[in-house]
């Protein structure tokens, strides 16, 4: 399903004319909206591969190209929805209030963690085991509706659960299972696949012979798959399956085409596993492009566009800023949240490093 196409014309498949009325209804600001975020997020994306080529991080994951995906169903969450990422949709921890200087944090070694949900927009933390995000999303939307947080008839406190993974994702057993668990007990949830083509440097047609919109109703839940370059259908094809999610219809399944424009991670080379005629193709397809084309058309002016370029350079460069003062942690840190309570055995092995480093420095604190 696309709303807009590739040369940001307003053109519905027709499977997609029943959400325009979705869209139709945002006012400007809000889709406006949409365009900050996705320039923002471009932006501060350079400055994180800037920062590890120059040894400050330990490891960047980019989202260039992926950016209407992320913004379009983050921006149809709700306040109290919860939300499970994998580990590169910078910008939805954004929008739902995360500072990103705590995401280059996590990947400079500087926390552990990252971040409190609670303090968030309930933007849980960042998975690096693939896939694992999908049981803990599916776990955590069985406790609302245990809870009865959900379904209730109250738009504004029934909650719903989106988590995000990626094609190869969809390979592990993990995400299987989520599945299985999410229809098997009708979760408040939304399933969304960001199908980026590469899995590392393994093709999509190599992990699934058919359009992995289909896992859905293999599983008991509708399945849809969307250009995952369009911000607008991702906008409204998202808002619609949260919305049935919190009123009590079950589990959906979302895969958004779209394409991974740089590594995989730092630590990647792509050049050696896909050609350039591939890229070239996908950067015709560029989804910011293709937005401010589209809002260009219907009126939004220079002065816009150059007030929000100059917002998305601040805050990268208030990104890097700050992440450059970040001081180093402590060796304390490791051993404060193993535990609740303070325990025994963490004091034992903090006495040992303590013991080890002093003999190391001769002796020396």
């Amino acid at each position: 399903m696309q709303l807009l196409t590739p040369e940001g014309e307003l053109q519905p498949t027709p499977e997609a004319e029943a959400f325009l009325p979705i869209v139709e209804a945002l006012p400007d600001v809000e889709l406006e909206q949409f365009y900050r975020d996705m320039s923002i997020s471009r932006r501060v994306d350079i400055a994180g591969a800037n920062l590890q080529r120059q040894g400050q991080l330990a490891l960047w994951v980019p989202s260039h190209g992926q950016e209407a995906a992320q913004v379009g169903s983050a921006r149809a969450a709700r306040p109290q929805d919860h939300i499970f990422p994998s580990y590169r949709e910078h910008i939805v921890g954004m929008i739902r209030g995360l500072d990103p200087v705590k995401i280059l944090g996590l990947l400079r070694g500087a926390t552990l963690g990252g971040w409190e949900p609670a303090e968030n927009g309930n933007f849980h933390l960042y998975t690096l085991v693939l896939a694992s995000q999908t049981l803990h999303a599916t776990g955590y939307a069985m406790g609302l509706a245990f809870d009865g947080a959900t379904a209730t008839g109250h738009p504004e406190t029934d909650a719903a659960v989106l988590v995000y993974f990626g094609d190869g994702s969809t390979s592990q057993g993990d995400a299987s299972e989520a599945l299985v668990f999410a229809s098997s007990y009708q979760t408040p949830q939304v399933f969304f696949v960001q199908n980026n083509q590469w899995a590392i440097s393994v093709p999509v047609e190599r992990q699934s012979r058919s359009p992995i919109a289909l896992r859905g109703g293999g599983f008991g839940m509708p399945g849809v798959r969307i250009d995952g370059n369009d911000v607008l259908i991702s906008y409204a094809v998202s808002r619609q399956a949260l919305e049935d999610a919190r009123s009590g219809e079950g589990p959906s399944f979302i895969e958004a085409v779209t394409y991974r424009m740089g590594a995989h991670t730092t630590a990647d080379d792509p050049t050696k596993y896909r050609t350039q005629d591939e890229v070239d193709l996908w950067t015709r397809r560029d989804p910011i492009t293709r937005y401010r084309t589209w809002l260009a058309g219907r009126g939004a002016s220079d002065a816009f566009f150059a007030e929000v370029d100059e917002q998305a350079q601040d805050v990268a460069s208030d990104v890097r800023r700050r992440a450059l003062e970040m001081p180093a942690p402590t060796r304390e840190v490791i051993f404060e949240h193993v535990y609740a309570e303070p325990h025994p055995l963490m004091r034992e092995q903090y006495a040992w490093l303590d013991a080890f480093e002093r003999s190391l420095d001769g002796g020396v604190a």
